[in-house]
């Protein structure tokens, strides 16, 4: 397959990025390879409101596969079917997101999208684009497994002003709602252990106790 396009995030690691999408306000801009810089191409797509990005897990060795996988959502303890996953270690590493389309922007790399609810890395590979319909792709009755029953899981983020003024406003609120979802791999409860990832150009720290995360630093990365 090839890849018709990049995306630009504020994740340059797999730590932090939102498990799902959708799951926090994440801004991004989809940038499209040279052979695919083609306007009509885009015709159209300012009609939906939501995308389908399918993309490549490109951190993720495809050499080889396991039947069953360790979801962090439960521990990292149970195995569960990788089919019946959204791991990244798959037979095909392949991933699927919807996006919601938040503009479409002429540059010198041609039309590019802005995104919001993105959980990709920054430079993931893209190898498809398709609109989101509603009324086939949306089923309120479905049910959703063991990932349904983790959906209220919450940390309480305790973030002083003064730490978090340093980020950009549209910043702010995308990192509280990524803190609250938990990042750390759920096997891993240690209150005295201290926790960091890099986000749109700043390393931010934390520590979690209980069920309360607390930022102890936000820093400008080097």
């Amino acid at each position: 397959m090839k890849i018709i396009a990049r995306i630009q995030s504020d994740f340059p690691t797999k730590f932090g990025i939102p498990r799902q999408s959708g799951l926090a306000d994440t801004e991004a801009i989809i940038v499209f390879e040279p052979e695919f810089r083609q306007e009509e191409a885009l015709r159209g797509i300012e009609q939906y409101s939501h995308l389908w990005l399918i993309w490549k897990f490109s951190e993720v060795s495809a050499d080889s596969w396991s039947p069953t996988v360790r979801p962090p959502r439960l521990g990292g303890n149970k195995r569960m079917g990788v089919f019946a996953t959204r791991s990244p270690f798959r037979p095909n590493p392949i991933g699927l997101s919807s996006v919601k389309l938040c503009g479409i922007e002429k540059t010198d790399q041609g039309l590019v999208l802005k995104v919001c609810g993105a959980d990709l890395m920054d430079g993931t590979p893209i190898y498809d684009i398709k609109p989101y319909i509603p009324y086939s792709d949306c089923h309120p009755e479905a049910n959703g497994g063991f990932a349904h029953e983790k959906l209220r899981y919450h940390l309480e983020v305790n973030c002083p002003s003064e730490l978090l003024s340093v980020l950009p406003q549209k910043k702010r609120e995308p990192l509280i709602q990524i803190l609250s979802q938990d990042p750390r791999p759920q096997y891993i409860d240690d209150p005295s252990r201290i926790f960091g990832f890099p986000y749109a150009g700043f390393e931010v720290r934390f520590t979690v106790n209980e069920n309360i995360l607390t930022v102890i630093s936000i820093d400008k990365s080097d």
